[in-house]
């Protein structure tokens, strides 16, 4: 994250993330605590919201955190009503589940760098993701916990929809990247889905009984191929 701000004109040091838990672990801390960023994180539990509300993080610094279950009907809203608008630094989504059809909806900030997670399972070139369901929740929508998102192909067609470009991925294969095409340097080259994808080395499956299962890539793509996906392009 750090290399790729260095590289990117920056005008407004504002940032929005979904998905952070207690935030203890995020794409938009570091900014925050040591390059004075101001932003609006949103969680879907209560309990990770109050802890971030009791960190010593939420008075240090310029930090807004929202208790909402995110939709693609209610994202703009969330957003609007904290105050943020228009052109802003950095828009991380790691949502588990609808993140290509949250991204789709996002109109009121224009971020200069975003932040999207994969599900690499669907490899390089394949253009899926899961159906939108307003009440998509990953651990409940299929057993083996595999089930969520989007295929990093999917996500940079519709970043060229949107006016971006992808530049990369995280080396553990499940986050990507994209920058704005007119602060796009020539130091950040434009990569196709195949030339960026990393494979995700996590072990995310689970067995029937909910314990962790070590499968191959082909088992894993069998349980993928037998639930429903939307082709986009």
């Amino acid at each position: 994250m750090q290399h790729l701000l260095r590289h990117v004109a920056v005008s407004r040091k504002v940032f929005v993330e979904f998905g952070v838990e207690n935030y203890t672990e995020s794409n938009t801390r570091f900014l925050l605590t040591n390059h004075n960023w101001a932003g609006l994180v949103i969680d879907g539990s209560s309990k990770h919201v109050d802890y971030i509300k009791n960190d010593d993080i939420y008075w240090r610094y310029n930090l807004k955190a929202e208790n909402s279950f995110i939709t693609r009907d209610n994202v703009n809203n969330l957003i609007l009503r904290n105050g943020i608008e228009g052109p802003i630094g950095l828009l991380s989504v790691d949502i588990d589940g609808n993140d290509y059809w949250v991204w789709e909806a996002i109109n009121v900030i224009i971020p200069s760098v975003v932040v999207l997670e994969y599900n690499s399972r669907f490899g390089p070139e394949r253009s899926v993701t899961v159906p939108y369901d307003a009440s998509f929740v990953r651990g409940n929508a299929h057993r083996s916990n595999i089930y969520y998102g989007a295929s990093l192909a999917a996500l940079c067609l519709l970043s060229e929809r949107k006016g971006y470009s992808f530049v990369g991925c995280n080396t553990a294969g499940n986050n990507a990247f994209f920058v704005r095409k007119e602060l796009r340097p020539p130091t950040l080259p434009e990569l196709t889905s195949i030339q960026g994808f990393k494979k995700s080395q996590f072990r995310e499956s689970r067995d029937p009984d909910g314990r962790v299962a070590v499968m191959t890539d082909s088992q894993e793509l069998a349980i993928l191929n037998q639930l429903p996906l939307v082709e986009v392009s």
